[in-house]
């Protein structure tokens, strides 16, 4: 995760407060989502509900702009070549709703 990463990235997402109905602003860095990866996150979904589909929305030049559908969020992202790699710069995402129980 760390070499994919940009380390000024930003990883956003706008969510709604359950209880106020008021937007809530959430915001992670490079590291702690480095830190996250490190500890397990995205490693409990089950195989059969894994989903990894990944559309690339616009390249220009050292810039792209790519879509990745997963099976609980949708990240939309930033990259850029830099130094010759291309590294995550930002992210902005969504969680799906959860499938109800039956």
């Amino acid at each position: 995760m760390e070499r994919a990463l940009h380390p000024e990235l930003a990883k956003r997402m706008i969510s709604t407060d359950p209880k106020t109905g008021r937007s809530q602003f959430n915001h992670m860095g490079a590291m702690a989502l480095v830190q996250h990866t490190r500890d397990g996150g995205g490693k409990k979904t089950p195989p059969d509900r894994q989903l990894k589909e990944i559309t690339i929305l616009d390249r220009y030049n050292n810039a792209a702009v790519v879509k990745i559908v997963a099976s609980d969020w949708i990240d939309y992202l930033e990259v850029a070549k830099f130094n010759g790699e291309w590294k995550i710069i930002n992210v902005l995402w969504e969680l799906k709703p959860k499938p109800a129980t039956q």
